[in-house]
């Protein structure tokens, strides 16, 4: 018998096999690669909420985790994939600027918000009214990140390419038992795919659609993130990761014109020169319309686990989230009410 199946192997499943590895916990991985927002997620981690200038949500804590995480993740399977970036803001008025130096003012974002602002004349780009600084940021390379995990799964023999079927589960007394392999417990971590689950589908998972470029730019010559609307990513070689847009109806992983030309007229809002898409894909975010996720354990079956609706911050939130649930699995730890799916469970109940 093992201890975990772990259903999904995006930046949730992941998290919480690494997280239950570590604590020498032993485990198998289903994964039938139906969902790609992980792999093509923009895969930045920042702290502040740039639209608003406001923080994200226990991010220190988040970003201390992760570092730590990802840094031994990297060297487990031999790839650097996490690359440290200053996320740049570019201001378009004095009053951007007045707005950032307020923000930074206050005590949460001190730590994430610089207070002297950047003049760099990037070649492509026309900014008088310079740039304001995000500390603590980078990226990590999730397409890359997922494919060589896997590879150290099948390496282990630890990952099986194939569609989970829940109604083959089976619950005996003291695990739970898939097609002859037992287990203490099984997490779900199937990001949107959580609607076709029997034992999660009625918590309220929405989708938000991203779409993203990949564009050519030889006259484009930054070293960072540059953020406004949208957030241009150098990738080397000309290339650039562009993204992305929030579509709430369309729930489906195909790109669109109409992203595609929301895309261009916001790159260029940012950007003077020429480009080339050379790429253009979507994928659809697993989100909660409270901005929180969903974790936490079954209200019927006490080994049936959930880590999802990481949305557009999985790459902050997957090893805070996963060692919130293993912590609350094994230590009985409680978790915070925030993340806890029964912040749902007790209002169906409350109706009826």
């Amino acid at each position: 018998m093992i201890d975990y199946i772990i259903v999904g192997s995006g930046l949730a499943g992941i998290s919480f096999s690494e997280i239950a590895s570590n604590n020498n916990k032993s485990i198998v991985v289903f994964d039938n690669e139906s969902q790609n927002s992980s792999k093509i997620a923009g895969g930045l981690y920042n702290p502040v909420i740039l639209k608003r200038f406001s923080e994200v949500w226990k991010a220190q804590e988040q970003l201390i985790l992760m570092n730590d995480f990802y840094l031994n993740l990297s060297k487990k399977i031999n790839v650097k994939f996490d690359f440290k970036m200053p996320i740049l803001r570019k201001f378009f008025s004095i009053e951007e600027q007045n707005n950032w130096f307020a923000a930074s003012d206050k005590v949460a974002l001190a730590p994430f918000l610089s207070n002297n602002l950047v003049y760099k004349n990037f070649e492509g780009i026309d900014a008088p009214y310079g740039y304001g600084e995000v500390l603590q940021t980078g990226y990590v390379d999730t397409a890359l990140l997922l494919v060589k995990y896997k590879e150290y799964l099948l390496l282990n023999e630890l990952l099986r390419k194939e569609t989970f079927d829940h109604e083959s589960l089976i619950f005996e007394e003291d695990c739970v038992c898939y097609k002859g392999t037992k287990a203490n417990h099984i997490i779900f971590a199937e990001g949107f795919g959580m609607h076709a689950n029997p034992f999660f589908k009625d918590l309220p998972l929405d989708g938000t659609k991203g779409e993203l470029f990949i564009i050519k730019a030889p006259q484009l010559d930054i070293d960072c993130v540059v953020n406004t609307s949208v957030f241009i990513l150098p990738l080397g070689n000309d290339l650039f990761k562009v993204g992305a847009t929030y579509n709430w109806k369309d729930k489906t992983d195909l790109p669109t014109e109409e992203g595609k030309a929301e895309l261009i007229d916001r790159i260029k809002e940012i950007i003077l020169c020429d480009f080339e898409i050379t790429e253009h894909f979507a994928g659809v975010r697993p989100t909660v319309r409270d901005r929180r996720p969903l974790v936490g354990t079954h209200s019927e079956y006490k080994r049936v686990h959930i880590l999802n609706g990481l949305g557009t911050r999985g790459v902050m939130l997957g090893p805070a989230m996963a060692k919130a649930l293993f912590d609350n699995i094994e230590n009985e730890t409680p978790l915070d009410n925030e993340i806890d799916i029964q912040r749902f469970t007790k209002k169906s109940k409350r109706k009826l």
